[in-house]
């Protein structure tokens, strides 16, 4: 039989895609396709999200010191206080790029790709690191990537530079930034709108219609061979039900498959820090259904005009930000702790999930990060911290310098990170090499 067809031959439903085994009259997953390691279907997923702050943090409190449960945490750094044994602590790290131009736009565009970015306006950066995650890793999940933001965009030029660099650290391409997501009930509809719905059917009645119609285009032997495939379908769906019912899981499965917490309000939040706990609450959502496994969260724009009155500081954060001129700052501080105590109520949500022997933290990567050190422009040297054990393969509990090391790019650690989700590229940005030590 001469089949001119796909060597990647699927058979599709609503939200359903199910490989074939191998046919005679047909070519199916060929051997262009490694072999997945044999416990794959028993691991859970690594998951990655960034967060990001502009405008630096005070840079005289951002440092940590010794290991494990021992580690000192500098005062900015306090809120992450209990989880100093699955932190990483990564210093003098830097994109060369971002030291063109010395203003916010300049710094951040690229915050996530090292590119160069275009000036007089124009908008030209490069594909983010979390998009070139979601672009092949995210293939296995109803939404590639989760972008959310607790501040709008910025307008206009400043000097010579689009404010739109300093409003998106996700990019889906050099010319697109990857479209952010403000509010958190648009955030969850998009998660879980009609997931129920596909969740009760099972996988086999989605694609029955479509392998009816593929069983006529085969040879007879392979007819059978896909009743006999087709059956044993049915059969471990049957098993896998019985084993829910029992408590007992066959393979790794999420630990929700459905919110547990209701959908937030329309619009936007006036309360930032009612915003900012939602959209964390979401992006834990998210990551618990297996909805997505790579997500960004702007807390706020570089060169950013949000207040805080919840905190007492009446100081917008931009302004806020030029007070860090190496002497104490009471308010400068307080806002630094509300970024990073987004970043520990993720990762304590996350760490109450237990998956098999890890918990959801010990298989994510939640990396805590800004475009200068402080706001003074500084960005010879940025704020990077991780949390997360990055499914066994990150070793944590320590703090690591590269601050006059040959090979100290941002691009260096995305490249390593990308490594852990899977996603092996000979070069990223400015790189051509990981970081050894991660």
């Amino acid at each position: 039989m001469k089949q001119h067809l796909s060597r990647r031959t699927l058979l599709r439903g609503v939200g359903v895609t199910m490989a074939l085994p191998w046919m005679e009259s047909r070519s199916v997953w060929g051997d262009e396709f490694p072999p997945q390691p044999s416990d794959a279907a028993t691991r859970a997923p690594v998951r990655v999200a960034v967060l990001f702050s502009g405008s630096g943090f005070h840079a005289g409190h951002w440092w940590a010191k010794g290991a494990g449960k021992e580690m000192e945490l500098g005062p900015v750094l306090e809120p992450l206080t209990d989880f100093r044994e699955k932190l990483l602590f990564v210093g003098g790290l830097y994109n060369e790029q971002a030291l063109k131009g010395n203003i916010h736009s300049s710094q951040t565009g690229n915050m996530l790709s090292g590119a160069s970015l275009a000036d007089g306006g124009e908008i030209r950066s490069g594909t983010s690191f979390d998009q070139v995650v979601a672009q092949r890793y995210g293939r296995s999940t109803k939404v590639p990537s989760l972008v959310l933001g607790c501040e709008r965009s910025n307008p206009g030029i400043h000097k010579n530079y689009s404010m739109l660099y300093s409003s998106h650290i996700s990019w889906s391409s050099p010319t697109a930034p990857t479209p952010l997501e403000l509010y958190p009930a648009l955030a969850f509809d998009r998660l879980f709108k009609d997931q129920t719905e596909r969740g009760e059917q099972s996988v086999l009645d989605a694609v029955l219609g479509e392998a009816t119609r593929f069983r006529k285009k085969v040879s007879q032997r392979d007819q059978q061979k896909l009743d006999e495939y087709l059956n044993s379908v049915r059969e471990v769906e049957r098993r896998i039900e019985q084993a829910g019912q029992q408590g007992e899981l066959q393979g790794w499965r999420p630990t929700l498959d459905k919110p547990n917490i209701p959908r937030p309000p329309d619009g936007i939040p006036q309360n930032l820090a009612d915003h900012a706990q939602l959209m964390c609450d979401i992006l834990v959502l998210a990551f618990q259904t297996d909805t997505t496994r790579v997500s960004t969260l702007k807390l706020n724009n570089d060169h950013s005009y949000l207040q805080f009155p919840h905190l007492g500081v009446e100081v917008g954060h931009h302004e806020l930000s030029h007070s860090d001129r190496g002497v104490q700052s009471p308010d400068w501080l307080k806002v630094n702790h509300f970024c990073l105590e987004q970043l520990a109520y993720i990762a304590g949500k996350l760490d109450a999930i237990q998956e098999g022997e890890r918990t959801a933290l010990d298989n994510s990567m939640l990396m805590m990060c800004s475009s200068m050190m402080s706001g003074i422009h500084d960005a010879t040297k940025l704020p990077v911290v991780l949390l997360g054990g990055g499914g066994g393969k990150l070793e944590t509990g320590r703090v690591l310098e590269y601050g006059g090391k040959p090979n100290r790019k941002m691009c260096s650690l995305f490249l390593s990170m990308m490594d852990k989700c899977g996603v092996h590229l000979k070069e990223f940005g400015d790189s051509t090499e990981r970081l050894a030590e991660i």
